[in-house]
This record gives structure tokens, sequence and C-alpha cells, in this order.
């Protein structure tokens, strides 16, 4: 959603660095490109205002003047105020101290409600909650059928005693749903209300009457952040006919310019509280403004991602993976391979995943079109290999990658690009886990350097040659083996050395032969 936003306030920064000092003219063309990067986001202008404002002054005074990376501190000054237009700090649900705790949800039709009810009954369950799910929208064709279905796809169950179509008293549903929730012990009363098309006396009136029965502990405000400013129009005509408590923003996935999320809490003074950003139950969570400013600029969102990890890895299947990467636990097989994939795809999509990374939107265009579906194409390779072929994948020659191919009903070359592309993971993954450096890069120790094979090797003998009395070693094999043999001499004439290790712990005749000489040199060793 705020793709053109982030681009946008990237170029700026961009145009700032290398820059010693800034200037009054390097001020005010950044905040006239900022402006016009909020605008084009369809931020509202009291913002936009307010929000240029604070950051040219504070451009102007001592933290960026007497900075020695000036670029860096304005982007720290963006990076503070944007989250303070979007709340400032992270705002959690009030529980009621007795009694079930009830939430009552408001807003227009089509702004998501009732999937955002069960979306956030699923969360609550996460919380160690027992929620209950109120149909109280009464209006709308099949609203009570859908928030059943919803309920039960999240396993909570749903008080619904009206058809709903147009039948039934939303206020006596509402007030009925307390009584039922204490006497079966339900903790947290959810209750989805009625919307209308645009806003109208009829239903703010009825929303009203459900809040003065029911006397919720939390009225959330649901809108979609795609709508632009009319959110914020809204937004203002409830907190003044029903009055709310806090903000929830959906459909955050659009690809709309996202103005509403930066505009909506900054002009009705209401905390944006949660953030649905997907199709599925899961895409929910707890609006954190200095995430969202962090993800704005382009910083990645480490701590969420982490979050994310924490609950959908196995952390006894991954401490398994790690040991046998480190060698303890045997070897890593295809079998693993598979699983670590399948562990990462319970975090979600993986565009979002990849999203969430710092740095990522300069490769926003590969991250749209990456196919989902690269998943389920190598578990289907993989599940069409045999048990001893998953857990030897050396064994897989070309007949066999014939048949995995056919049975997996994909091309030979995807079998073989899968069975290189796993040898070259897992050599990487065992390095890093052995805490070495990374493959292919010089000067990193004990792994090849970028000549090819054999790197590893002369890079070992020129370690051990240097370790005489720091003599360079000729590039002439014959030479070389001279020098090796006339220092085993000396060392051997010297006895021991001053460190006290016996100076014949260095095999001279091994690390000649780390040259890779050829044979008829051997009776140069001699």
């Amino acid at each position: 959603m705020f793709a053109t936003l982030s681009d946008r306030l990237a170029d700026t920064f961009k145009n700032l660095r290398g820059k010693g000092r800034l200037s009054e003219a390097d001020i005010d063309a950044t905040a006239r490109e900022i402006r016009i990067a909020l605008l084009e986001a369809d931020v509202a202008l009291p913002v936009v205002k307010e929000f240029v404002g604070a950051i040219k002054e504070r451009a102007r005074g001592e933290e960026v003047s007497q900075a020695l990376n000036p670029a860096q501190q304005v982007l720290k000054i963006v990076n503070e105020e944007l989250v303070n237009i979007l709340g400032g700090e992270t705002r959690r649900l009030r529980f009621a101290k007795t009694g079930p705790t009830v939430i009552m949800l408001a807003g227009l039709q089509g702004a998501g409600k009732t999937t955002l009810a069960a979306k956030l009954a699923r969360w609550l369950k996460e919380q160690d909650k027992t929620p209950v799910l109120v149909a109280a929208d009464l209006q709308r064709p099949n609203a009570v059928t859908q928030l059943q279905v919803n309920g039960e796809r999240v396993g909570v169950p749903v008080f619904a005693p009206a058809p709903g179509n147009g039948v039934g008293d939303p206020v006596a549903v509402a007030r009925e749903s307390i009584a039922h929730a204490k006497q079966k012990l339900y903790d947290v009363v959810i209750i989805d209300t009625a919307g209308r098309l645009g806003v109208d006396a009829e239903m703010m009136q009825q929303a009203a009457n459900i809040r003065d029965a029911v006397n919720p502990d939390e009225v959330l405000f649901v809108v979609d952040a795609m709508i632009g400013q009319d959110a914020v129009n809204t937004a203002l005509a409830f907190e003044e006919g029903v009055g709310y408590d806090g903000v929830v923003l959906t459909k955050l996935d659009g690809d709309a310019r996202g103005g509403a999320a930066l505009s909506i809490a900054s002009v009705t003074g209401k905390p944006v509280m949660f953030a649905s950003a997907g199709e599925k139950m899961t895409d929910f969570d707890l609006f954190h403004p200095d995430r969202m400013a962090s993800r704005i600029l382009d910083l990645g969102d480490m701590l969420t991602l982490i979050e994310q990890a924490e609950k959908a890895f196995d952390q006894e299947q991954a401490l398994k993976a790690a040991e046998k990467l480190t060698g303890k636990g045997g070897e890593f097989t295809l079998d693993d391979f598979l699983a670590q994939m399948q562990q990462i795809r319970k975090l979600g999509s993986l565009s979002k995943i990849m999203g969430m990374l710092p740095g990522m939107s300069q490769f926003r265009d590969q991250i749209d079109n990456f196919d989902e579906r690269e998943i389920d194409r190598i578990q289907a390779i993989i599940q069409s290999m045999t048990p001893k072929e998953r857990a030897n994948p050396k064994l897989i020659d070309g007949s066999r990658r014939a048949r995995i191919a056919k049975g997996s009903g994909r091309q030979v070359s995807d079998v073989n690009q899968l069975v290189d592309r796993f040898f070259e993971a897992r050599k990487m993954m065992q390095q890093m886990a052995r805490g070495g450096g990374m493959p292919g890069m010089p000067g990193m120790p004990g792994m090849p350097g970028v000549g090819g094979p054999g790197g590893g090797k002369r890079a070992k003998a020129k370690q051990q040659a240097k370790k005489g009395k720091g003599k360079r070693v000729s590039g002439n094999p014959a030479k070389a083996a001279q020098q090796a043999k006339a220092q085993k001499e000396k060392a051997a004439s010297a006895g021991s050395n001053p460190f006290g290790q016996p100076a014949n712990d260095v095999d001279f005749e091994q690390a000649a032969k780390e040259f890779e000489l050829p044979q008829d040199f051997s009776k140069f060793l001699k």
C-alpha cells in the first residue's frame, strides 16, 4: 500500500547522501519532496502541513547541523515524526476486571467488520482468551451466516438468536449476548454491528443504542484503508455520532495510496489499534506505529518477522535441523530441507516476509512477481523420491531424475536444479552453523577462494608456510620444495621453539603436497 510513498521518500534521502553539511536550500528541497510524497499518498492536508513543519524545524536545529552524517539525522527525524502521526505508541486492548470484556465493532458496510470480528476472535484465542462472536448485524443479507461460517473457521462459537436479513432486534441480541457469555463463561464478547453504504442517522442511532445497551469496554471503528480521504471524514462522523476508543485498519494489502492510515490517528486523536493485511484469518495483528514507520522508510520490520517466526516455528524440529548441520545429529537430508520450507510457509506469504526485510524496496518488482507456488513444486519433486533418495541425494543419477520428474509432473531440469540448489544450500548452512565464513568469499578462514577448486588448499599451504619466519614461499614448485626441506632441517637442529612447542609439529611434507606438485617432484622431498 505504501509503495509509492516509500519510493518517493527513498529518492529524497538518496539526494542527501554524501553531503557533509545541509544548507537551507537542501532542507527546503527535502521538505518540498516530502510534502509532495505525502500529498500524492492522499494524506490529509492538515497532517501534511504539521508533519513537514516539524521536520523543517528540527532539521534546522543542532541535532542536524552538528551531526557527522546529516542525511542519517534527517532520516531519523522523519522516522520519529512518522511514528508520531501514526499514534506514537502501541495501544493494547483494555480488559474488564470482572465479567466478560465487551468489544463492539462499528463502521461502514464493506469495511470488513464481519471478517475482522473472526480475525480478532482468533487473535484473542492465541492470547488465552475464550471469546464469543455476536451476530448483531441483522440488516445486511447473509451477514449472520457469514459470521457463523467465519466463526467455524477459527473455532469460536457464535451467538445468533435472530435469523437476520432484516428480521430481528439487534439491540436485544446484543443485550442477550452478555447474559449468554456469563452463563457459558466466555470472557470476551465481540459484537458485529450493521453498517451502511454511507453515514446516515438510522445507522448512527442503532449503533448508539447497542453501545448504551451493553456498555462496551472497547468500541472499535473499522475502516477500509483503501477509501482515502473519505476514511477521515467517516471517522470524524462516527466519533461525533457514536464515539469510539480505537481504529482498526483493514485491507492494508491493497494497492491504494494509504493516506488514511497516516491521517486518521492524527486527525481524530484516536489510536490505530489493529491492522488487517490480507484475506486469511491469520492476516491480523496489533498495529505498531514504530514498525509501520520503519516499513514506509524501507528500514524493514524485523521485530514482527521474529514474532511471527516464534509462533510458526517448531523449536524442537529447528534444534534437530541445527544439530544435523553441525554434524552432531546425522546428515541434513532432503526431508529436513522440505520440513524447513514448510516451516517458512507457516509464516504466510513469502512476498510479505521478504517485504519485512530492510532495503527490499529496490526488489519490489521481483517480490511482486514472486510465484508463491514454488514451494508446492519443490514439495512435489521431493515427495516423488524414495526414502533412500531423500536421505542420500547423491544416489540420484540420470535415470532416477527422469523417474522423479515424471512422478512430480516436472521437467528433468527442475529436478537437476533442485538437487544442485540443495547441495549448495546445505554447504552454506553447514559452514554458517559451524561459525565459518560465507562460501566462495576470499579471505574467509577455511573456505575456498574465488580462484575455483583448490583455492582452499593453496590458502592453507600459504598459511602453513608463513608459520616459519615470515619468509615468502617461491612460486616455483621445485624451489618451494627445497625451501620446505631447508626449513625442516633448520627446525630439527633448533630443537624446540621459544613457545615450548616441538618444532617438528608442522608437517612440511604435507604442506608441500598442498601445492599439488606433479608426482615426478617427489624426489625433491627426500
